[in-house]
């Protein structure tokens, strides 16, 4: 999958299009991953504990949250 990101162009990610290749992309790898020969390897603890690390990480860079707004 990591070779198709590459050969891919990006559109806006804002836009429909982006929005919708974005999704494609995630349910791919989902499906990949979920497959039976995959899900019976081992993972490593390393890679394991830094996915867990940035899962933890605020979803705003730096903490900053945005003021809310009715408007958005």
């Amino acid at each position: 999958m990591g070779q198709q990101l590459q050969a891919r162009q990006f559109p806006n990610w804002r836009s429909g299009e982006g929005e919708q290749l974005w999704l494609s992309m995630l349910i791919e790898a989902m499906e990949e991953v979920s497959r039976p020969e995959l899900r019976s390897l081992p993972c490593d603890p390393f890679l394991l504990a830094a996915v867990s690390a940035q899962l933890a990480r605020p979803a705003y860079p730096h903490g900053v949250i945005p003021p809310f707004s009715l408007r958005n």
